[in-house]
């Protein structure tokens, strides 16, 4: 109930990662369609980036402010860092305040005066500026860590590297604020480089108990985690691509004109494959460089034929050796008899 700068920072977290699951799932995927010049309605959704930029942003985000406020000159309160925000963010439409200028929120009874809220993807979150200012300022000073440095252990040494008087730097250690966010830039940048995959986790009660579901709270869930939004964007699209390559390479044994060698263009012959197999047309698309298939049954299929198509082949190759097999024992045997009855002959 009570949300203080810890939570802050851990939502902030949760708000980057929902912002590149938006990118790599809803953005990219409706962004793929146009680039291969599929025929696309475009899906609105929320995306998050306003509320990013809200906590992020290195001039007017909540974290550059809470820094400036760290670092400036004079009397530094909780209560100053609450009224510089009501200043900035005072017409932000994910920012609420009890003393904001915006008059919307003046009479909002259930919004503390030492207290603001922010609209995240998944809801509203107050939290409590108490101890904002302190917790972000919580640095460890120079002459500490050289100390710890300088002790005989050698864990508690390797613990404190900033104490090394070879490494010593004369600014002034980041707050914690802004470790805790270039911390998330650096995992950001290393998911924007995987090809990850999502496991959506929905909690069916607040009671952590078993046969109990909540419709309301599994609902809320489901919709502030984008989950309507891409199921939206799936339905409407397609549930797989591939380029015309390996799709040619994989199916081409389904077709008497692509087996076993296709000379053409690979899109040539992945059209004369699906005209083959008599696939409807509404079931998928061309697009510039890759096959677009709607619905997972259609792939389903494919995959048995070609299961069926293997089976086939190896029974013919297992029934070509066999006769092979058979002729050559039986030439070998026909030969055979032969000398033996020339050799008879000529002794009889």
């Amino acid at each position: 109930q009570d949300n203080s700068f810890e939570q802050f920072i851990i939502n902030y977290c949760n708000e980057k990662l929902q912002q590149i699951f938006i990118e790599l799932t809803l953005k990219e995927e409706q962004e793929e369609y146009v680039r291969e010049g599929i025929e696309w309605t475009h899906i609105e959704y929320f995306n998050n980036a306003i509320i990013c930029d809200l906590i992020e942003n290195n001039q007017t985000g909540i974290l550059a402010m809470l820094d400036e406020e760290c670092l400036r000159p004079g009397t530094v309160t909780d209560d100053t860092f609450l009224e510089k925000l009501n200043q900035v963010c005072a017409t932000h439409q994910h920012f609420e305040s009890r003393m904001s200028k915006c008059s919307r929120f003046l009479n909002d009874t259930s919004l503390p005066h030492s207290c603001f809220r922010i609209q995240h993807y998944a809801g509203k979150v107050m939290y409590q500026v108490e101890g904002f200012v302190d917790k972000n300022n919580d640095l460890l000073y120079r002459d500490l860590s050289q100390a710890m440095w300088k002790a005989s252990h050698s864990l508690i040494k390797a613990l404190f590297p900033e104490g090394n008087p070879a490494k010593i730097n004369l600014k002034r250690p980041p707050t914690a604020g802004s470790q805790f966010k270039a911390s998330v830039a650096t995992l950001m940048k290393n998911l924007q480089t995987k090809n990850p995959n999502y496991i959506r986790c929905i909690k069916p009660n607040d009671k952590k108990a078993a046969h109990i579901f909540n419709d309301a709270l599994v609902c809320h869930q489901i919709r502030y985690l984008g989950l309507l939004e891409n199921v939206r964007v799936r339905r409407a699209g397609y549930a797989f691509r591939q380029a015309y390559e390996p799709c040619l390479e994989r199916y081409k044994m389904l077709c008497k004109q692509t087996w076993p060698h296709w000379r053409g263009p690979a899109r040539a012959g992945v059209e004369v494959l699906f005209n083959e197999l008599e696939i409807p047309q509404e079931e998928f698309s061309f697009g510039r460089s890759k096959i677009f298939i709607r619905n997972p049954r259609t792939l389903f299929k494919l995959e048995d034929l070609r299961k069926q198509r293997l089976e086939d082949l190896a029974t013919l190759i297992e029934k070509i050796y066999r006769g092979w097999k058979c002729r050559t024992h039986f030439l070998l045997m026909k030969k055979s008899q032969i000398v033996i009855a020339s050799w008879y002959r000529r002794y009889a």
